[in-house]
């Protein structure tokens, strides 16, 4: 396929040619008005100019009589330009006149007419004066009339200087017309070049992208055009889109990594259960292990699945009005024996009577992850007792769900980090968890179109999570 029938079978140049022709046959007919009026203008100019010569020769002949009439009529007929006249007896003999000629249907019958006819050339006028004097064609357009006394009087004006103007004017047209053709073709080439250009641009950084290279961007401009625009959502979409290749990857080397030890367990514990030598006491053993084991991940799959779900907004049970106070208290006072357990105190500052359309399992779910993460992390680094402050409180038409902690707390760098799946601060990962207990509430803040926050609590940790009130 040839270069040109690849450009035409584009979109840019296709619509770029139906707007060019859409301007030519535009400008085609605007200009073919403006001639046409111009000629119509002319042509009532000189029609107007034949009536009024006409109705001042009447009145001269009506109040002077016929010599002042002739006289005028001379006087005129000597003068170069485009009128005609011609004064004849009752018969229609030639009297006086720069024309000579004639047709008798136009003196026989009163009106206007067009015909060819000879006139003298008054710039040819020899030097006694002498009637004999070169002739010239032309078309003219005339009014006859009968005067009072019978007379014949013929008065119009020569056309052919109207036609060659209007000659000039169709060649101008003619020329006007290439000339816009010529320029639409050419700023229409130009203005596909560019736009195929930017399209071509942004093809091209999407070939790069497609053979592996996603730090590849589509270039923006200067010009902050529709382009630009474009540009800066792809650019966007293209950072999503690594973002979350990274955080898959991510989250496959941490499954693969929480994943494989238990599993490793698993296998050694049935492995030793299995051998000859395995007393009772050890078999029983062995699967009591592989069912804690296999409650762990479980467990850690029930989480993802419970994310996925929340992430592709669709809740396990439907958005209700629900008592968003009495869920709090209730997980606070669940968690508060085994908070004292681990030498922690639980205190609570719960607004009363305060509802909220969301899912009750999914607030319950988060405000549990909330209160284990805390028990897990409240135990300050000077041997102090743990402390926990769970709130609720309305502000600013928001309900905001906060619990605090004394503990360690977590690193500025790291408060937007703890929000993905499977991240967990402590590297060796021998406290218990799968990393997943943060990133389930942010997914559940996100779902009922709030958000959720790590804050510093000088010392530990201020988590919030708020939502939109109801």
């Amino acid at each position: 396929m040839s270069r040109f029938a690849q450009v035409w079978r584009t979109s840019t140049v296709r619509l770029t040619a139906t707007f060019i022709a859409i301007f030519v046959v535009f400008a085609i007919l605007l200009m073919g008005f403006i001639g046409w009026q111009s000629s119509v203008q002319i042509q009532r100019q000189q029609t107007d100019d034949i009536d009024r010569e006409v109705r001042l020769f009447q009145r001269i002949e009506a109040t002077q009589g016929i010599r002042a009439l002739a006289f005028a009529l001379n006087r005129l007929s000597g003068q170069p330009g485009p009128g005609v006249y011609y004064l004849g007896d009752a018969s229609g003999q030639y009297l006086l006149g720069n024309m000579s000629d004639v047709p008798p249907d136009v003196l026989i019958d009163p009106g206007v007419y067009s015909f060819d006819y000879d006139r003298p050339d008054p710039l040819g006028e020899d030097a006694v004066g002498l009637p004999d004097r070169p002739k010239r064609s032309g078309v003219a357009v005339v009014r006859s009339i009968e005067l009072g006394n019978g007379m014949r009087l013929v008065v119009g004006r020569d056309v052919v200087e109207r036609r060659g103007y209007s000659a000039i004017i169709l060649q101008s047209f003619l020329v006007g017309v290439v000339g816009i053709i010529l320029f639409s073709v050419v700023a229409g080439g130009v203005t596909a070049r560019r736009v195929l250009k930017r399209i071509d641009t942004i093809r091209d950084t999407s070939t790069k992208i497609m053979s592996g290279n996603l730090s590849e961007r589509v270039p923006i401009t200067k010009r902050n055009d529709e382009f630009d625009g474009l540009a800066r959502n792809l650019n966007a979409m293209l950072d999503r889109i690594e973002q979350l290749l990274q955080g898959l990857k991510e989250v496959t080397d941490n499954v693969a990594h929480d994943l494989k030890t238990p599993l490793t367990r698993l296998r050694n514990q049935a492995e030793g259960a299995l051998r000859d030598t395995a007393s009772p006491e050890t078999r029983e053993k062995a699967l009591e292990t592989v069912i804690a084991e296999s409650d762990k991940l479980i467990q850690t799959f029930n989480a993802l699945l419970m994310i996925a779900r929340v992430e592709a907004g669709a809740p396990s049970g439907a958005l209700s009005e629900i008592d968003v106070s009495a869920i709090v208290a209730d997980v606070a006072e669940l968690y508060t024996p085994v908070a004292e357990d681990e030498g922690i105190e639980i205190s609570t500052d719960i607004a009363e009577g305060v509802s909220l359309r969301a899912n009750r399992e999914l607030i319950g779910q988060a405000m549990v992850n909330l209160l284990e993460n805390a028990i897990k992390y409240a135990k300050p680094e000077d041997g102090s007792a743990g402390k926990i402050a769970v709130s609720l409180k309305r502000a600013s038409g928001n309900v905001a769900i906060v619990v605090a902690d004394n503990g360690p707390g977590i690193a500025e760098a790291d408060r937007s980090r703890v929000l993905e799946r499977f991240v967990r601060l402590e590297k060796s990962r021998s406290e218990p968890g799968s990393g997943l207990g943060l990133a389930l509430v942010n997914a559940v803040a996100r779902l009922h179109g709030g958000s959720f926050r790590i804050e510093d609590n000088g010392p530990g940790v201020r988590a919030v999570l708020e939502v939109p009130g109801s």
